[in-house]
């Protein structure tokens, strides 16, 4: 199952991360999102982000204007139709992704794979919205893609071999250790930080220290290189309750049950970085 061209469906930081760094893998890569501006934006993240590594002496500019090269846009999903590797990376609502799966299995060619960049949605129900679910697979980039070297690869109960042993080929293709788990709520990454996560914030709730001291423990003391609820601001505290929803309802145990004080801060639009204010406060 030999991989050559990738489409990337979705040209937001994911996205446009994945498609970076598969580009400069010497894939042949499309990156397609709903409107021309999301790709248009993604594009000009992915010069930037080129650009630096030819300021840092990481890149020449010829690798650089050949990585661009490679990467052709779209906002049809139609036009992934002889892609070899479709990865979605759009936001984390089941039904957009059950949908978007259901049209990718209709316009991509039969071997095509379907990857999914998902960070807590089942696989295996993902794969329901197809006729392939043989091949389909979870392929789970950690943020920001360009630095970050784990892929999580999620194997779905009718997963085939040949398809995870091709993704994990592409993943240490584009640089990355590809580490393979079967599905289950959260996946290995997340149904071990987001508890802690969780954990730290109750432990602010409940007013055992503050939340530079939390995060400072936590660095320090257990050599983390951010702390808990400055990651929480980073991955957003949406996402993170998102995570917890989906652990709680996946495994029916109080043990992963949202601290109040996320559920109060997310309806307070409190979301971290992204809104300016989480646990931290960002300029």
């Amino acid at each position: 199952m030999g991989i050559e061209k990738i489409a990337i469906l979705g040209a937001g930081q994911m996205g446009n991360g994945i498609a970076q760094v598969a580009a400069c893998a010497g894939f042949s890569v499309l990156m397609i999102d709903i409107k021309q501006d999301y790709v248009d934006d993604g594009m000009l993240a992915i010069e930037n982000s080129l650009s630096r590594l030819v300021k840092k002496d990481r890149m020449s500019i010829e690798d650089a204007d050949q990585a661009l090269a490679r990467i052709s846009t779209a906002t049809d999903k139609a036009a992934a139709a002889d892609a070899d590797l479709v990865v979605e990376a759009i936001p984390e609502i089941p039904e957009l992704k059950f949908s978007t799966f259901a049209q990718l299995d209709k316009v991509c060619k039969p071997q095509a794979i379907l990857a999914s960049n998902t960070s807590s949605i089942s696989i295996n129900d993902i794969a329901q919205a197809t006729n392939r679910p043989e091949k389909v697979i979870g392929m789970h980039f950690m943020n920001p893609v360009p630095v970050m070297k784990l892929v999580e690869i999620i194997n779905g109960s009718q997963t085939e071999n040949a398809v995870t042993e091709a993704v994990v080929k592409a993943a240490e293709k584009m640089g990355k250790t590809a580490l393979s788990c079967n599905d289950s709520p959260g996946f290995v990454s997340n149904r071990i930080l987001c508890p802690m996560i969780n954990e730290a914030i109750l432990t602010l709730q409940e007013g055992v220290a503050e939340p530079e001291a939390i995060d400072g423990i936590m660095k320090l003391g257990m050599n983390h290189p951010i702390g808990p609820l400055a990651l929480s601001d980073l991955i957003g505290n949406d996402t993170v309750l998102h995570i917890m929803n989906v652990l709680y309802e996946g495994f029916n145990d109080e043990k992963y049950a949202p601290a109040p004080l996320l559920i109060q801060m997310v309806e307070e639009g409190k979301l971290g970085r992204k809104s300016g204010i989480g646990f931290f406060k960002y300029s």
